[in-house]
């Protein structure tokens, strides 16, 4: 058993080899082209794309849903309602959704196999990720699109704090992917950072854009060509201490950004691709509700964004099991969009089987 589990880890770490020996190889042939057509307009052209990646096909707007997960137990209570919301709204009119991938990147099976579909992946070799999780997003990636078998031509890259409260169609164009602006990812006021991973030669850093791997939708043979780069960028970035420090828990965020953009890769900026409460006011006509941000108010329907409110919703508070079923409402004057929040996770939570300890 013992020599059995030396040679799964021997394994892991060839295959992590030879992810970032591909992206040293490909990566001066990739510089040439980019260099070549920095000058023509927009990089990430289907001229462009078609060039690196071969012709391009148009014979659906279907995108699989792809969401990166642990076994934890905060993670796995996110995943079943986000999931929950997917089927709702996948056969609604407007939605492009396809099947859904639920990438358990724990190395082993868990207790919702059957419940949600799910595919399992290898973590990073033991102490890589220097207990940031996230950092095992990447590679995931890259180990599902090489062994699942995804019929879908575009993927959503999602995660489990995503609820779904609108139809979703498919937000790219053609080869040029689609993504959310994230307002605190700022490589322009980073600049002496990512010159380490983005060196001038590239052309000016406003040409990479301020988002992060979710939510984008994205074509599949285009993230095939990026992923590898991704992981690449993200080790570098993790060991190298001023960027840690720099970029903290957005790092992998930043990394996906740098290495799109050594590709040429331009994202469709949309806004309304989400909402994050308590930021965002109303849900309207916006698509994806993320609810990474504390809710915290007082009985009169005021934020207390920093303080803990009389009322209140994080899921921070729920990192050992779920929420309870029937969460309280807020009070009055609370925008709508916590409300939403708070009634989406109260229908997932009533009507997914076997909730609760």
């Amino acid at each position: 058993m013992i020599v059995r589990k030396n040679m799964g880890r021997v394994k892991q770490l060839l295959m992590l080899l030879m992810v970032l020996g591909f992206c040293f190889a490909t990566y001066n042939l990739v510089s040439m082209i980019i260099e070549h057509n920095k000058n023509g307009g927009l990089v990430a052209d289907e001229a462009f794309v078609g060039n690196v990646l071969g012709p391009t096909k148009s014979n659906s707007k279907k995108y699989h849903v792809a969401l990166t997960a642990t076994d934890a137990a905060y993670s796995q209570w996110q995943c079943r309602i986000m999931y929950y919301w997917y089927k709702k709204m996948k056969d609604t009119p407007g939605s492009d959704m396809g099947k859904f991938t639920r990438i358990l990147h724990s190395g082993r099976d868990d207790q919702f196999m059957d419940e949600i579909p799910s595919f399992v992946v290898d973590p990073l070799p033991e102490g890589l990720d220097r207990g940031y999780i996230v950092l095992n997003r990447p590679w995931a990636f890259v180990q599902w699109l090489e062994k699942a078998d995804i019929e879908e031509e575009y993927i959503l890259m999602a995660e489990p704090d995503h609820i779904f409260v609108n139809p979703l169609p498919n937000l790219a164009s053609g080869t040029q992917p689609a993504g959310y602006p994230f307002f605190y990812i700022k490589p322009a006021e980073n600049d002496k950072v990512i010159r380490k991973f983005y060196p001038e030669e590239k052309g000016p850093v406003t040409d990479i854009d301020p988002i992060g791997n979710s939510p984008v939708i994205i074509q599949k043979s285009l993230l095939e060509e990026i992923a590898p780069t991704w992981v690449n960028i993200s080790l570098r970035m993790k060991d190298d201490p001023e960027t840690d420090k720099a970029f903290g828990w957005v790092l992998e965020m930043y990394a996906y950004a740098v290495a799109s953009a050594l590709h040429g890769v331009k994202h469709i900026l949309r806004k309304d691709f989400m909402l994050q409460p308590p930021w965002d006011l109303n849900v309207g006509k916006k698509f994806i509700l993320h609810y990474t941000y504390a809710c915290d108010y007082n009985l009169k329907g005021e934020l207390t964004y920093g303080k803990m409110g009389e009322w209140r919703f994080d899921k921070r508070a729920y990192l050992f099991g779920p929420p309870p079923t029937n969460i309280s409402l807020p009070p009055p004057g609370v925008p709508e969009s916590v409300v939403r929040l708070v009634k989406s996770v109260n229908e997932a939570s009533a009507n997914i089987p076997g909730w609760g300890p």
